[in-house]
């Protein structure tokens, strides 16, 4: 009876060993990290990306509405609807803006995450 409450015990203790076990297999399945592919991002290199595959089709999206709207800036300025163009052009910057800010602001809750994780995983 005493043998079963010790082992009990031992399996509800976190040991250094667990917790290193618990940082391999979170290191292993962070090498298989999604590479952020948006055209306009300027922090989108292959190596040091980590996003997941929704994210990297939501930036492709947003990629591609930006690149929408630039063409569509552009016709409307070659057809000599100025106001038209002005205006697309101003919905991509704030579209771009708001982009970096999103960005922003999942980096920062990614940072507070990996700090309150044991062993700074």
């Amino acid at each position: 009876m005493e043998f079963w409450k010790n082992k009990r015990k031992e399996e509800k203790m976190i040991t250094r060993s667990k917790l290193a076990e618990q940082l391999r297999e979170y290191q292993a399945r962070s090498k298989h990290e999604w590479a952020s592919v948006s055209f306009f991002s300027s922090t989108s290199n292959l190596s040091s990306s980590s996003s997941s595959r929704i994210d990297v089709v939501i930036s492709v999206i947003w990629d591609l509405f930006i690149l929408a709207f630039l063409v569509f800036s552009a016709v409307s300025f070659y057809f000599k609807y100025t106001k038209l163009a002005l205006c697309l052009l101003f919905i991509t910057t704030l579209l771009l803006v708001s982009m970096k800010i999103v960005k922003q602001i999942r980096l920062a809750r990614k940072r507070k995450r990996r700090m309150l994780l044991p062993l700074s995983m």
